[in-house]
């Protein structure tokens, strides 16, 4: 599709047609595409899941400079082409920021929000926004504060280890970013699935996982304080790449948000095996 400014802009649009749209902004790096059962379950429930690799990702025409907010002209853009007035939106990981930017500037398009082991700002007041994490993503985002060389320089490095995953060994290529929790639940569908979504998100280079980390370092853009829609906010306990503080500074800092704090679960367990309970939690919120 075509986004602002005459770019290009891959998109997925998968499950029943005349289902509730569900906008889903993927984590990062990430193209946007879809595990068939997230699909499945969506399909269950009658939802219509459409998502979008962010500029840089996956044939997506990069965006250099962009800010979390500037995703909103992307999603608005998707919606209007594929004549989706109002939808429901789900950020996990890195696509948790550009959702909560859509809940705050898309007003009454968005009907609600789940966000999913979200990064919250990084000089969110009295937030410790390291503390917690994997020595991998310490290293990362490091990096992008000492500069646009440094970064680049880890990026290019990170990325030839994710494009030979073993996906019969998934859990050697993740280091300390896994903790006990995902370490368990990752299956061969789950890996072979990542195996193929990490390349074409890293096909034309490390750009758009340098302009996401660059954007989260950075002002997004948007207020919290603005969103009016019901949000949900999930995170896990045992999170080594997203720490659960971060989902409790949300929980916390966006308005009226309904806080789904879950000691037992992890960073990728929410989306293997609670699902399920994610998606009617979102329905019934709006």
């Amino acid at each position: 599709m075509t986004g602002p400014g005459g770019r290009r802009l891959v998109v997925e649009d998968a499950g029943p047609l005349d289902g509730a749209p569900l906008l889903l902004h993927a984590g990062t790096p990430g193209t946007g595409s879809i595990f068939e059962p997230t699909l499945a379950a969506g399909a269950a429930r009658g939802i219509r899941h459409v998502s979008y690799a962010r500029p840089g990702y996956g044939g997506s025409d990069r965006d250099p400079g962009r800010v979390v907010a500037d995703c909103v002209a992307d999603t608005a853009a998707v919606a209007d082409q594929l004549g989706i007035d109002r939808f429901h939106l789900s950020g996990w990981s890195g696509g948790g920021p550009h959702a909560l930017a859509c809940a705050a500037l898309l007003g009454e398009r968005v009907r609600a929000a789940t966000i999913v082991a979200s990064f919250a700002p990084r000089h969110g007041e009295n937030l410790d926004w390291l503390a917690g994490m994997a020595t991998e993503n310490r290293a990362e985002f490091a990096a992008g504060e000492a500069g646009d060389r440094q970064l680049r320089s880890f990026l290019v490095a990170a990325a030839a280890g994710l494009g030979a995953i073993d996906v019969e060994r998934p859990q050697e290529t993740f280091g300390e970013l896994l903790g006990d929790v995902d370490r368990a639940v990752i299956t061969a569908e789950s890996a072979r699935h990542g195996g193929r979504v990490m390349p074409d998100a890293l096909r034309d280079g490390i750009w758009g996982w340098f302009d996401d980390d660059l954007a989260f370092l950075t002002g997004w853009g948007f207020e919290l304080a603005s969103i009016r829609v019901p949000v949900a906010i999930w995170h896990g306990g045992d999170d080594r790449m997203v720490p659960i503080a971060h989902g409790r500074w949300l929980a916390a800092h966006v308005p009226g948000a309904r806080p789904r704090l879950l000691p037992e679960e992890g960073h990728i367990s929410l989306e293997l095996r609670r699902y399920g309970d994610i998606l009617d939690d979102l329905l019934e919120l709006g």
